[in-house]
């Protein structure tokens, strides 16, 4: 029986991957084939990649803009974070749907199934399979396929840092590679380190590298549990890599305040036009009656000394995120290469966020377009990809739901991406 499993290490950048901090993944490319030149989507975070990793689809596509986005009830625009348990409900009782196109989860319903394992955000965590196809394992609530809750010893209280981290890779070591033909077809198991300790220590700190040490071990654990069962026999594909990566916070932009400082809004909580910030990127969502402000509010932005780049209109959709709603603009923010006091490069400006507390000047954020946060590490193991092979080619996110059902046998219409290269130039 075939099998895929997916293994994230949230926000390893692919420069991090080396024979001092990650032994067990620089011991895993001699096995994998490495895909050099891998990217995120816009913006570069959790919760929109996870949705563009379990459908295939750009978030245009998919849905899911960002890790806060705005939504009307029918009182005007609010801004709204993705990460609690409680948004995906919301989301549907605003739009009357989750996600618009189907994941991975819907599509292997009735091919083998699949089973998610996830110490991140529960939004991050759940819109892999927001309406139930299959088996949810998370602290903030386990679910069961119809999103049946699942209160027995199957659901798992573990700690949201690199210690549950652990304890998560061993469950799923035990139950996903430890079932026989009685595993579902799909497992994933997404950790939260070294993200989660990035945003609050500063990029090579010694707090960093030990959580990244942490993270290192399990998908060590996870490798070399998937070796052994393909040497006896079985055929998984294992993809290895990370959602996005970090850069450091050099200075904090307060864009809902230029904005009302510049008559574009009324007040901070006004519901005209919503500032929805990604950490180092922010959406601007505009009521009907506001886009006739867009005239004015695209050059405003560019003048600004912190913004880098304002996309609307067709630069918008060039991101992959369509121009028929109220999200009108997105814009990225100054950047540089610049290193910071333990000599990791990428120094880079953030948007204000009163929904998030994990901005901290010094320390790692994402959400943009740098570098170093767009360039995630991603391996493929078994599944035909040759052993020690290196891809030069762009690959994205929204390419592993096709590796997936390609793996599976199944097809893969309807998505953005395509399956990962299986020929590679051997290093």
């Amino acid at each position: 029986m075939k099998r895929a499993v997916l293994m994230i290490c949230d926000g390893t950048r692919a420069d991090m991957i080396g024979p001092e901090w990650t032994p067990n993944l620089w011991r895993m490319r001699e096995s994998a084939c490495v895909f050099e030149n891998h990217r995120s989507v816009f913006p570069s975070t959790t919760r929109t990649t996870a949705a563009s990793i379990a459908t295939g689809c750009l978030p245009g596509r998919h849905g899911l803009e960002g890790n806060c986005v705005a939504l009307d009830d029918g009182s005007g625009l609010q801004a709204y974070s993705v990460g609690p348990a409680e948004f995906r409900d919301k989301l549907r009782a605003v739009t009357g749907r989750t996600l618009r196109v189907p994941t991975l989860a819907e599509r292997l319903k009735d091919h083998g199934g699949g089973a998610v394992y996830s110490n991140v955000s529960p939004g991050a965590a759940y819109f892999h399979d927001p309406d139930g196809y299959g088996y949810m394992y998370h602290r903030a609530g386990s679910f069961g396929p119809g999103l049946v809750p699942l209160t027995d010893s199957r659901h798992q209280v573990i700690s949201h840092d690199n210690a549950g981290d652990a304890l998560l890779s061993e469950r799923f070591c035990q139950e996903m590679l430890g079932a026989g033909d009685q595993a579902p077809a799909y497992g994933v198991l997404w950790i939260c380190d070294p993200d989660h300790t990035q945003h609050a220590t500063p990029l090579g700190s010694p707090d960093h590298l030990a959580a990244l040490a942490v993270a290192d071990a399990c998908a060590g654990q996870v490798f070399d549990r998937v070796q052994e069962l393909n040497a006896r026999g079985q055929d998984i594909l294992l993809l290895m890599g990370a959602d996005h990566g970090h850069e450091t916070v050099g200075s904090v932009l307060a864009l809902n305040e230029k904005l009302v400082e510049a008559g574009f809004k009324a007040s901070l909580d006004s519901r005209d036009v919503v500032v929805a910030s990604n950490g180092l990127s922010a959406h601007i969502y505009m009521s009907d009656a506001a886009k006739s402000r867009l005239p004015q509010l695209i050059p405003y932005l560019w003048g600004l000394p912190e913004i880098d780049q304002v996309f609307a209109g067709d630069n918008l959709k060039r991101l992959g995120h369509r121009t028929d709603t109220a999200l009108a603009i997105s814009v990225t923010t100054q950047r540089s290469d610049d290193a910071n006091e333990f000599g990791i490069a990428g120094i880079s400006t953030a948007i204000e966020d009163p929904l998030h507390k994990d901005t901290r000047l010094g320390c790692g954020q994402h959400g943009g377009l740098g570098p170093f946060e767009q360039h995630p590490f991603m391996m493929a193991v078994g599944g035909g990809f040759a052993p020690g092979s290196r891809h030069a080619g762009e690959t994205a996110a929204i390419d592993l739901a096709p590796t997936v059902l390609r793996h599976l046998g199944q097809d893969w219409d309807g998505m953005d991406g395509a399956p990962l290269g299986s020929f590679a130039t051997r290093s």
